[in-house]
């Protein structure tokens, strides 16, 4: 799919121009021919500026992912009324020092927000996302409310989707210039696992229990619309049980760790390796590797540990 040509079809239908929604093409080989053999970093650490720092540098740093004058938005999991140490969302120590990066590799606008469970302002200010990244005075950065009925959804028709046949998206979402996928890695009672490509659910509008049946190939769909140039799994402390919402210390296990990859399968699929699951028990991941989005065999992933 052209995405200039799906743009210009998202700005007619958000101008008034046209009713027709825009329509994506989805064509898995196409996306499957772009990364032969994907890269995965993993590091270790409790300083969370150098941790973000040291995983991305054998990818080529951020400034491989974020170009300058780029609108780029920098999406966490903050689905959920919890304080950090509960692991249901993104650590905001993590989020902040992504945000610094992006704005270092001289971002023109960089955005985070995500469309929560529970009440947003709530989930926004008990995350403790939004008070971290407070502290960065900066005029390029903005965060939103994501309102249910939030005029910036924009109906997408998939053409060529397994399931999912059209779907609302977040207009900032669909047409950032790097788009950068940072979710928690944690339990999931219906998915199993909730991980990178489960983390489309913050910028999707309409009714999202829907997709919970079919769960694993409507989010795999869903993923072919916005692609995330780069995803950085937050295993600083992770959920093994009682997921996505948890709220006892019990079931958190912490690791102080990151991986990062421009592949979210195989993103995923390592992630799975923390739960001592494999990548096919997880029907996104799988669903998501039949569609092309990446690689879910490890052995044929570079990953480079520092």
């Amino acid at each position: 799919m052209d995405r200039r040509s799906f743009l210009k079809q998202v700005a007619t239908w958000s101008a008034g121009m046209t009713a027709l929604p825009p329509v994506f093409h989805i064509v898995p080989e196409a996306l499957a021919a772009e990364s032969p053999q994907p890269m995965l970093s993993i590091a270790k650490g409790t300083d969370y500026e150098k941790l973000v720092a040291k995983v991305l540098e054998p990818l080529g740093g951020i400034s491989a992912f974020v170009k300058k004058g780029d609108r780029v938005v920098v999406k966490p999991n903050i689905g959920w009324d919890r304080k950090p140490e509960h692991a249901a969302n993104t650590h905001p120590l993590v989020i902040k020092s992504i945000v610094k990066a992006v704005l270092d590799a001289g971002a023109s606008k960089v955005m985070v927000f995500d469309r929560t469970c529970n009440e947003m302002r709530r989930c926004y200010s008990s995350s403790g996302i939004i008070d971290a990244i407070k502290e960065i005075k900066d005029g390029r950065l903005s965060w939103n409310y994501i309102e249910d009925a939030d005029k910036k959804f924009v109906p997408v028709k998939l053409e060529k989707a397994k399931d999912v046949k059209e779907w609302q998206f977040y207009k900032d979402a669909l047409e950032a210039d790097c788009y950068i996928n940072v979710p928690i890695a944690k339990h999931h009672k219906l998915a199993k696992l909730t991980l990178g490509l489960k983390n489309i659910m913050g910028v999707i509008g309409g009714n999202r229990g829907q997709i919970h049946q079919s769960i694993g190939q409507r989010i795999a769909d869903l993923n072919t619309v916005i692609r995330a140039k780069l995803t950085i799994i937050d295993a600083t402390r992770i959920l093994l049980r009682n997921g996505p919402v948890g709220g006892n210390l019990e079931d958190v296990k912490v690791l102080d760790t990151l991986f990062a990859s421009p592949d979210m399968i195989a993103a995923d699929a390592y992630a799975t390796t923390l739960f001592d699951m494999k990548p096919e028990d997880v029907e996104s991941t799988s669903a998501g590797y039949k569609l092309g989005l990446g690689e879910m065999n490890l052995s044929r992933v570079k990953i480079v540990k520092v």
